[in-house]
This record gives structure tokens, C-alpha cells and sequence, in this order.
């Protein structure tokens, strides 16, 4: 594509919110127009939900996880890692804790453990839930039953995250895993009325601009409520160690053109972004992001809970990170939203 054609895309997918996997790729590979990418994007933000930015308190409670995914640190396989569950009243305590700092959302996110029974996240998210907060869960792939009872326990969104939606790549990269199932359990979530999250894993080895647009468009097609878009971090302690990072520039690329094409979505700015760029959150709240999630998890879990080496946060006091964040956001010139940060489809 000519410059100009490459700038009346940009033009388009701002009016329209449409793109064919050809133009979304044309401007993957343009890395000359990110800043004009960017600063659309952040105007849809600005038009689509506003200035407000949502705050989710995060509680990461247990590091086990079935599956041996071969980016993830959590792997089952990954015998240097140190495990740990919180208990039901530690999650609990977390929960009232992260109300008391001023958050709206707690996000529950874990491994996928089997010691979490549907039962026993029915009696955690039921006692969370009476705080008051919306509850968002992240525990992986369940059955359309237990999406159903967690759904009825209070659960209003759920992360799953899909990191590719090539057959191939995903065959490579999850072990024992089936794309067709992550597929059917979005769709299940859909069905029961949750507020849907996932996203890609941008740099995962083998991607393309043409397998990050087909990603991109499917989220488009089950029309995603949440997306998030972060950057491949290499851990040693997994059979990817060895691979070069995720691009941050492609992954700020994907996230404007996630906000272009669907303009009222949640899309937070990751922790991996910081990590791979000091004041990367930062760049994306101003390329179209609108959410934060602020570990609120104490000790050792804060830790322990290594997807990828050297995640940023690891040492800040949960207490001081709502009015950090806080001030931060005033001098960008943005606030923290009020209410439960439910997905608006009413323009501002």
C-alpha cells in the first residue's frame, strides 16, 4: 500500500470499524503510521468510552496449572517453579481488601487447578460477590455446567484468553489442547450471558500479521467484550526460553486497530507491555486501552505467580497502587472510571 492508501485505511476503520485481513495486515507491517494509528485509536477511546479508566483489582490465588502450554511459566511441567494456593480465606480477605482500596472489579486468576472444584469457586465468588463488586474469573476451561453454576454463584466476566486462532500454531503451542474447545468455550460463556474475555499472545513463534489479523477478526466475529492484546515474554523455565520477545510495536499496532474495530470493547493495558517496555501501560492507555489490572495479591504469590521472568509490579505495595494509578491518570489527563466497568455500547 502507498502512504495514502495506507492513511485512508486508518480513515475507514475510524468511520466504519471494518477491515478485511488484508488491510489489518497492511497496517501491522506499517510500523511508519503506528503514531497515527495510535492517536486514532485513541480518539475512538475517547468517543466510544470515554476518558475514565477502569481499575481492576487483581488476586492471582494459585500458580498450579494442568497444562503444560509451552509459553506459560505455570506449565505443569516446570518443576523449578515454587507452588502455592491461597486459602479460601486469604482469597476472601484479598477481596474485602482490594473494596476497601477503592476497586469495583476483583479478578480472580489462576492456573488450571483442579483443586479449585466448581463447588468450592461457588462458595468463594457467592462471599465475594456479597461485597458488592463485580467479579471477573480467569480459571481456564470448564464445562458448560460449571460456567453456568459459577455464573449463577455471581460471576459476571471470564478471561480466556485463545493467543492464536491458527490451527497449526496452537496445536504446537498447547500440548493436549484442543482450539476447537477453546472456541466452544467462549461460545458457552457467550450463551450464559458472562461478559467474554480473550485476546492474543503477539510474538508467540510462528505468528504472522496474517495470523494476528485472522485472530483479530474472530474476536470481531463473536464480538468480544474484552481483549487482551500482550506481547510473547520468553521464560528459560519453558521449551520457548530461547525465543526473541514479542515486538512491542506490533502488539501497540494490534491493540489500535482492536480499538478501531471494536470501538466499545475493554482493552486493558497489560503487565506484560511494562515489562517489556518501562511506561509501556502508559503508551497503550494513549493508543487506545481504557483498563488496568492492579495486583492486589500479598507475599510471596506476587512472586510465585511467574508466567514470564521479571514482571513488573512484583515489589509495589497493593496498598499504594489505586492512588498511584490515581494521580498517574490525572497528569495524562484521564481518571479513574466509576461504577463496575461493564462494557458500554452507547457512545459518550
Amino acid at each position: 500500500m502507498t502512504d495514502k492508501e495506507i492513511f485512508s485505511t486508518i480513515e475507514k476503520a475510524a468511520i466504519t470499524h471494518e477491515l478485511s485481513k488484508g488491510e489489518i495486515v497492511a497496517l501491522l507491517q506499517c510500523k511508519r503510521v503506528e503514531e497515527d494509528l495510535a492517536a486514532a485509536a485513541d480518539l475512538t477511546r475517547k468517543k466510544f468510552v470515554g476518558d475514565g479508566v477502569h481499575l481492576r483489582g487483581l488476586i492471582e490465588f494459585t500458580n498450579y496449572c494442568k497444562r503444560s502450554c509451552a509459553y506459560c511459566g505455570l506449565r505443569a511441567a516446570n518443576k523449578r517453579l515454587t507452588r502455592y494456593r491461597l486459602k479460601d480465606e486469604e482469597i476472601l480477605n484479598l477481596a474485602k481488601k482490594a473494596k476497601a482500596y477503592g476497586y469495583e472489579t476483583v479478578v480472580l486468576q489462576g492456573g488450571e487447578d483442579d483443586f479449585f472444584s466448581c463447588d468450592r469457586l461457588f462458595n468463594i465468588v457467592s462471599k465475594i460477590k456479597a461485597l458488592d463488586v463485580a467479579v471477573t474469573l480467569s480459571v481456564g476451561e470448564r464445562s458448560f455446567e460449571d460456567y453456568k453454576k459459577l455464573k449463577e454463584a455471581g460471576a459476571d466476566r471470564f478471561l480466556l484468553r485463545i493467543e492464536t486462532t491458527n490451527q497449526a500454531l496452537y496445536a504446537r503451542h498447547h500440548q493436549g489442547m484442543s482450539l476447537e474447545a477453546r472456541k466452544r468455550c467462549l461460545e458457552n460463556l457467550k450463551e450464559l450471558g458472562y461478559e467474554v474475555g480473550t485476546g492474543s499472545l503477539i510474538g508467540l513463534p510462528g505468528d504472522s500479521a496474517e495470523t494476528l489479523a485472522e485472530d483479530l477478526l474472530f474476536f470481531k466475529e463473536i464480538d468480544a467484550d474484552m481483549l487482551g492484546m500482550g506481547p510473547f515474554l520468553p521464560n528459560p523455565d519453558t521449551p520457548l526460553g530461547a525465543e526473541k520477545a514479542g515486538s512491542f510495536s506490533v502488539t501497540r499496532r494490534l491493540l489500535s486497530i482492536t480499538r478501531l474495530l471494536l470501538p466499545t470493547a475493554n482493552i486493558p493495558a497489560t503487565t506484560a507491555v511494562e515489562t517489556l517496555r518501562e511506561g509501556g501501560r502508559d503508551i497503550m492507555l494513549n493508543s487506545g486501552a481504557n483498563v488496568v489490572m492492579s495486583n492486589v495479591t500479598e507475599g510471596a504469590a506476587r512472586e510465585f505467580y511467574a508466567l514470564y521472568p521479571g514482571k513488573s509490579g512484583v515489589h509495589d505495595k497493593p496498598e499504594d497502587m489505586r492512588g498511584m494509578w490515581e494521580e498517574k491518570l490525572k497528569s495524562m489527563g484521564r481518571f479513574v472510571a466509576k461504577g463496575k466497568g461493564f462494557r458500554n455500547l452507547t457512545p459518550y
